[in-house]
Order: structure tokens, then C-alpha cells, then sequence
């Protein structure tokens, strides 16, 4: 299987998520930093990708763990890996074409996830992954815009550590 690295534009997110829209494909949109003495902040993170349908969650990842596989109908996904670092699969049916990326504290950005790609993610290292997302549209429990299939259904995707 090949897996590639998703295209990372340094463009407004609002830009870049018409992009993965219209590529029907992941993109990536780094971060900065904000570091003084006092710690450090993501700043201005979803800004004009936001709208009253959508819902800001967050997820704590424990150490060994591989949530995979799942994709939506209608809902893009953002993704910052806030605490942490894990590694995100995303997969193309249509053309068998997979995408990998590790994000976290050492490489932050917004990972943009369009609707029918299959995703998911693996934590890094020893420690628990916090990720904070936005959907672009709100769960609903009577009709989850969501199906599921294991993590090993994609053959030959490497969530294990890629040694060498």
C-alpha cells in the first residue's frame, strides 16, 4: 500500500477547507505557536469555518489505542492535536488512495477531514493525545452521520511504529 503525505497549505483555513472539498481529499494547515514565559497558546484556531450547525468536542486518546475506522455523509472534520501527538489515517475508496500524518505539540495545525474519506487516529508515544475538533455538523444520537469499520480493515495501513 502507498500512503502519502497530505497537501499542507498555508492559507486561510476557510481556503483551504474548499480545497479538501473540492479535492475530496485531506489537507493540512500548520499552526503557530504562541510561547512567552508563561506557557503556550493556539490562537485563532477555526476562525471562519465555524457556524451555528456545527460542534466543538474534545477527545483524551489513551496510550496504544487506534480509533479507526469511520467517515461521515455530510460533516467535515477539523482536527488539532492539542496535547500529545497522534497518527491520522484517512482513506479514498473510490481510488484507494491513503494519507498519513502525525500531529501534536511538536507539528501543530488543523488536519481538514471531508466528508466520505475514512479516518482515524493512533497515539504516539507513551502518554494519553488530547484532540480538539470541530464538526461542521452537530452529532445527532436518532441518525449519527457516521458509519464504521474496524481499524485492520484497510489492508496494509501502518498504524504501528514505522521503524528503519
Amino acid at each position: 500500500m502507498k500512503v502519502q503525505t497530505p497537501r499542507i497549505l498555508q492559507e486561510p483555513l476557510t481556503d483551504a477547507h474548499q480545497q479538501a472539498l473540492s479535492e475530496n481529499e485531506p489537507i493540512f494547515v500548520p499552526s503557530s505557536v504562541f510561547c512567552d514565559d508563561r506557557g503556550w497558546s493556539l490562537m485563532n484556531q477555526m476562525q471562519g469555518v465555524m457556524t451555528a450547525q456545527g460542534q466543538i468536542n474534545y477527545s483524551v486518546v489513551y496510550p496504544g489505542v487506534i480509533k479507526a475506522w469511520h467517515r461521515h455523509r455530510l460533516q467535515t472534520d477539523f482536527w488539532i492535536c492539542a496535547n500529545g501527538s497522534v497518527k491520522i489515517g484517512v482513506h479514498r475508496d473510490t481510488d484507494s488512495t491513503s494519507w498519513m500524518l502525525v500531529i501534536g505539540e511538536k507539528r501543530t495545525g488543523t488536519l481538514i477531514i471531508p466528508p466520505t474519506l475514512w479516518h482515524g487516529m493512533a497515539t504516539v508515544g507513551p502518554e494519553s493525545a488530547g484532540l480538539l475538533y470541530y464538526v461542521t455538523h452537530g452529532y445527532n444520537p436518532q441518525e449519527p452521520d457516521e458509519e464504521r469499520r474496524g481499524h485492520n480493515s484497510i489492508d496494509g495501513f501502518p498504524w504501528a511504529v514505522q521503524h528503519g
